[in-house]
């Protein structure tokens, strides 16, 4: 097969409210409690989610504290999704390591 028949095809439409669900399924997996539109852990945010048109607009704590300072994030297809995902799990390794 030639690299022009691959060429063709298309990756599936992103459904940012589809994504929406998985990732927060996923962050309740990771023990993280969901707080309106947030998460903690042990009663510090960890992360927002705010969902627009196409993407999902992230906010995640770069230090776990009551008022963190935030690393900015636009979820607008699969990949941007799993690297938060492995983003958020080593931020919450590393916590983990901090106390």
């Amino acid at each position: 097969m030639s690299d022009d028949e691959f060429a063709s095809f298309a990756p599936p439409p992103f459904k940012a409210a589809v994504a929406l669900a998985q990732i927060k399924r996923s962050l309740r997996d990771l023990k993280l409690a969901e707080r309106g539109n947030g998460f903690e852990l042990r009663g510090k945010p960890v992360l927002e989610l705010a969902l627009q048109d196409t993407q999902i607009d992230v906010r995640m704590a770069r230090k776990l504290a009551l008022t963190p300072q935030w690393d900015r994030m636009e979820i607008n297809n699969s990949t941007s999704q799993r690297k938060l995902l492995d983003d958020i799990k080593r931020r919450l390794e590393r916590w983990q390591h901090e106390d």
